[in-house]
């Protein structure tokens, strides 16, 4: 029997795990014994030093991974590479994203594009590439969707229509991988806010004013919940658990 909270022996792919929530998750499950592929697009030097920290702590430990997730013809590279480096993977996290306001009247076919792109159609691509080494593997598919999937936020029609699929997404792929594969979905609340300012500070203190415990939640607040469901949660699948200071029941 695995020790509780072990992912030793483990491998672990993480899309945008360079920077931000993605980096903290793939801190946090290396630190619990997994060997981990960080995924990035632009954010080569904060890979690349993320790696290094890492393989300094445990040697051959990790590995960085550059795609552009758009590009769906590629992304089975991602697993190849994965799988061809470490010998397996036992688990995908789909947490890479855009996110910026569309309000309506404003929203151009490439917003669409985009935010269903990076949101929904890379990470559908991306375990439908993966689907065949995480059977063997009887691993997770983990999808980083947002309490916003389920209940709109002003000014982000399409954002919120991307991870309402995502969520979907979510249960279908329970259905259609079981019984090897399970796959799970972290909803989070006022976590970390957008580098680029697209939430501005009356929009982030309306938020927190409507979580139940008035205060933003952490990264480390995410990646826990990823190791829950990676090393703790054998029997579940199919589920969307909210990590948003009660957000979604306060609303």
């Amino acid at each position: 029997m695995d020790t509780p909270g072990s992912l030793a022996g483990r491998v672990v792919l993480v899309t945008g795990g360079a920077q931000r929530v993605g980096a903290e998750i793939v801190r946090t499950l290396h630190a619990a014994g997994a060997r981990v592929a960080i995924h990035y697009n632009r954010s080569a030097a904060q890979a690349e030093a993320l790696a290094a920290h890492l393989n300094a702590a445990r040697a051959a430990s990790a590995l960085t991974l550059c795609a552009d997730l758009l590009e769906v013809a590629r992304l089975h590279e991602l697993v190849e590479s994965t799988t061809r480096a470490f010998g397996r993977l036992d688990v995908l996290v789909n947490n890479a994203s855009t996110f910026y306001p569309t309000p309506l009247g404003e929203i151009t076919e490439a917003h669409w594009n985009d935010l269903l792109g990076s949101n929904l159609k890379a990470p559908l691509f991306l375990s439908q590439a993966a689907a065949s080494a995480l059977r063997l593997s009887r691993g997770l598919i983990l999808n980083i969707v947002d309490i916003h999937g389920m209940r709109p936020l002003r000014r982000y029609p399409v954002y919120g229509i991307a991870k309402a699929g995502l969520i979907m997404l979510t249960k279908s792929l329970a259905r259609e991988l079981g019984p090897h594969v399970r796959v799970n979905a972290i909803a989070p609340g006022p976590v970390m806010w957008p580098a680029d300012g697209a939430a501005d500070t009356e929009l982030q203190k309306k938020i927190v004013e409507r979580t139940l415990l008035k205060r933003t939640g952490s990264a480390q607040d995410i990646a826990r919940t990823a190791l829950f469901f990676a090393a703790d949660a054998p029997y579940v699948t199919g589920q969307v658990l909210a990590v948003d200071g009660g957000r979604s029941v306060g609303w």
